[in-house]
C-alpha cells in the first residue's frame, strides 16, 4: 500500500479524536507531510505548500507565526554560550576572530534549525487538530 492509499484510509476512518503526536513531530522535524510522511512540507526555504503532493492533505491551515524564530534563537543563543566561553577562556582567541568563527556557526545553526522548527511546529498543529486540521464535522462554529 502506498502513502496516498494510506492516507485515505486514514482520513475516511478519521474520527476526530487526537492524532499521535510523536510521528507527526518526527515528519514535522524532517520537512514531510505530518499525513503520511513522505510528500514535501515545503515549498521553498520556509513557504508551506497549500497541499500535500502525495496524500492530498490540506496544510494551509497551519499557523507557525514566530514560533519557529523564537525556537531557533533560544537553542542557538543556549548552544553559542559554551562555545563562547569555552572559546575565550582556553584559547584566548583574538575577539575579531571569535566573533567571526561564532558569528558564522550561528548563522549556519540557524539557517538549518529554522525550517526544520517550522516544519516541527506544522506537525504539531496537525497532530493537535489545531487552526482548521481538524474534520469539517469536528470543527465548531466559533
Amino acid at each position: 500500500m502506498d502513502a496516498s492509499t494510506t492516507a485515505d484510509l486514514a482520513r475516511a476512518t478519521d474520527t476526530g479524536d487526537e492524532r499521535p503526536l510523536k510521528p507527526a513531530v518526527w515528519r514535522g522535524w524532517r520537512r514531510k507531510c505530518p499525513q503520511c510522511g513522505t510528500g514535501p512540507l515545503m515549498k521553498s526555504y520556509l513557504k508551506v505548500r497549500e497541499t500535500c503532493p502525495v496524500c492530498g492533505e490540506e496544510l494551509h491551515h497551519q499557523r507557525a507565526d514566530d514560533g519557529p524564530a523564537y525556537l531557533t534563537i533560544l537553542v542557538v543563543g543556549h548552544l553559542m554560550v559554551p562555545f563562547f566561553h569555552y572559546g575565550f577562556t582556553i584559547f584566548r582567541p583574538d575577539p575579531m576572530v571569535l566573533f567571526s568563527v561564532l558569528a558564522i556557526l550561528a548563522v549556519a545553526l540557524s539557517l538549518y534549525l529554522l525550517p526544520r522548527f517550522k516544519g516541527l511546529m506544522v506537525g504539531v498543529q496537525w497532530a493537535k487538530r489545531m487552526h482548521g486540521f481538524a474534520p469539517p464535522e469536528a470543527k465548531s462554529e466559533y
